[in-house]
């Protein structure tokens, strides 16, 4: 298959327009194209060269990934699925900014990124990994959901979750690349700091990120404040366990100064015990990590539920009351399938690749 366009940075297309004999501009011609006025073909790149058009065209390909379907919620969340150039899908989710955090007139836009199709890690909760693992998304697979949701929507992208299908840092290295697609000023020019990489807990690989040198923002899937609640929900845990996950994140601290959150799903009988609660107040303080509360969205083959809303709201309270910074999301997306994969694996369960 021949490499996207849209994964050439300005060194890529500096090599191969040196070996073409191009002066070193037309890169710059060709990312404004790709980036910043987004067409569709090569062949409206109108200030190229017709041949150097015709040299792009046998080269490389521009469609990455094409709208399979949306699904719209009562709140304005939205999910959009997406169709990969070998048959599979992603999803991403859209979530707009809540008043009562950012006022009314707020222009936040958040989009929950998938990095992987399917996933590996098997966390109990996540429709994700229930039909395994397929590939890693390449780079321009990634940033390219920035794109195609913004023109589905008519909404700026300004903030990014890595957080979708997948576990981002088992897809390291493209992760990073596609960092460089978002961020770059050439690009799709987001802050760094308005990403942030949401991981099960792989050890080693915190690490490797927090040597990276933009500042990112790390958030913790963590959903148990012991090692016997978490291992029940998180596979993981039972190779990095808390102790593991805990001292990788104090290294995160003294590299990035910048708070982890973590995020905590709410389910019923399972991780949702008060005494959880007074735990993870001491979790969170140890690395004065803000936490991110939310309910258990029902999937489709998985048995576990929803707490009620007043229950969550005590947790809740026990952070808060301790000193906690804690957010309680109870109303993005629960009517549109909104735990990661449900609308992948349906889609895919219907339209299964040869």
């Amino acid at each position: 298959m021949r490499p996207s366009l849209f994964s050439q940075t300005p060194s890529d297309l500096t090599s191969t327009l040196e070996n073409l004999g191009e002066p070193s501009y037309r890169g710059t011609q060709i990312l404004e194209w790709l980036w910043q006025k987004r067409v569709d073909s090569i062949d409206s790149m109108s200030n190229l060269p017709a041949s150097l058009r015709a040299h792009l065209e046998e080269a490389f390909t521009l469609q990455t990934l094409t709208h399979a379907k949306t699904q719209g919620s009562a709140d304005t969340t939205r999910k959009f699925l997406f169709r990969l150039h070998d048959g599979r899908f992603v999803e991403c989710v859209l979530i707009p900014a809540s008043p009562a955090l950012y006022g009314e007139r707020s222009d936040r836009h958040t989009l929950c990124v998938s990095s992987q199709v399917g996933c590996a890690f098997a966390c109990k909760f996540c429709a994700s990994g229930l039909d395994g693992f397929t590939r890693n998304l390449t780079p321009e697979e990634i940033a390219g959901q920035v794109l195609l949701s913004e023109e589905l929507s008519g909404k700026k992208i300004n903030n990014i979750v890595f957080m979708g299908m997948g576990e981002p840092l088992a897809n390291l290295s493209h992760l990073l690349k596609s960092i460089e697609l978002i961020t770059s000023p050439w690009g799709i020019g987001i802050g760094a700091r308005h990403l942030t990489i949401s991981t099960s807990g792989l050890v080693p690989q915190i690490r490797k990120l927090a040597d990276h040198p933009q500042q990112i923002r790390l958030a913790i899937s963590l959903h148990g404040a012991t090692d016997e609640v978490r291992e029940r929900i998180m596979p993981i845990n039972n190779k990095w366990p808390l102790s593991d996950l805990f001292d990788a994140l104090r290294y995160w601290m003294e590299k990035k100064k910048q708070k982890i959150t973590l995020e905590y799903i709410l389910i019923e009988g399972v991780n949702d015990e008060l005494k959880q609660a007074e735990l993870l107040v001491k979790r969170a303080r140890s690395i004065r990590a803000k936490v991110n509360l939310i309910p258990y969205n029902t999937v489709e083959g998985l048995s576990w539920n929803r707490p009620d809303d007043a229950h969550c709201r005590k947790f809740r309270d026990i952070l808060s009351g301790n000193g906690v910074s804690a957010t309680l999301r109870l109303e993005k997306g629960h009517d549109i399938d909104a735990a990661c994969g449900q609308l992948r694996l349906k889609e895919e369960q219907l339209n299964t690749p040869e």
